[in-house]
């Protein structure tokens, strides 16, 4: 309990800068900072109770090990396995996926229906060889892209809640000298962002791309 009650502390602290700014700055016994406080504290009740049901609905996923769910300091973190999502070089989604988006996106439409999501792409560090990818950017923000129109164009979800980034494979979750390694960092990222926030945190290297038009 001492390290969840930690975790939710660390992720509130880093809400109010993301949120407010730098100079956000909190005052004890100010009440306007313990309203700050509350309301963000809410948020991550929110997230958890999201969280929560979506562990309930993709148990079978998160045992066979194609979904991960995390609190992390930009949101909850749903992670799906890119090679359950997509063939090797592909963007487009497979129809034995459509099952795992199907359940998040039931989640984001009836119980978020307020909270922006950010999609993310991330690639293994192989290079592109036999596929008309210029690079893992373009493969990554493809394949954000094609889980964006997944969940907005036939489930539903408000373009205006959504955005789509690729991060290549500049953000590895593991090592790429192991064939284990690389599936990992194979991977879609949906974060459901806290209120007030419209996307996750950028990097230099990102690319972001907004929903433009339907790809096949």
């Amino acid at each position: 309990m001492r390290v969840k009650s930690l975790t939710k502390l660390a992720i509130i602290i880093f809400l109010s800068f993301n949120l407010a700014g730098c100079t956000f700055i909190f005052q004890k016994g100010r009440r306007s900072d313990i309203q700050k406080i509350e309301e963000l504290s809410r948020q991550l009740d929110e997230l958890d109770r999201a969280k929560r049901l979506l562990e309930d609905r993709l148990s079978q996923e998160i045992k066979d090990k194609q979904v991960r769910l995390q609190m992390m300091e930009k949101g909850l973190v749903i992670t799906v396995v890119g090679d359950v999502l997509f063939d090797s070089g592909k963007a487009k989604i497979r129809p034995e996926a459509h099952s795992i988006l199907d359940k998040i996106a039931s989640v984001l439409g009836e119980n978020v229906p307020q909270l922006n999501v950010g999609i993310e792409g991330h690639t293994d560090n192989e290079p592109i060889r036999f596929s008309a990818w210029k690079s893992n950017w373009e493969l990554s923000t493809a394949r954000a892209l094609g889980v964006l129109h997944y969940i907005v164009d036939n489930k539903g979800i408000l373009p205006s809640r959504v955005s789509a980034i690729g991060y290549g494979e500049y953000q590895p979750v593991a090592t790429n000298d192991t064939k284990e390694g690389r599936q990992l960092n194979r991977r879609v990222e949906i974060v459901i962002l806290p209120e007030g926030t419209t996307k996750a945190k950028e990097t230099p290297q990102d690319t972001l791309v907004e929903p433009k038009e339907n790809l096949k």
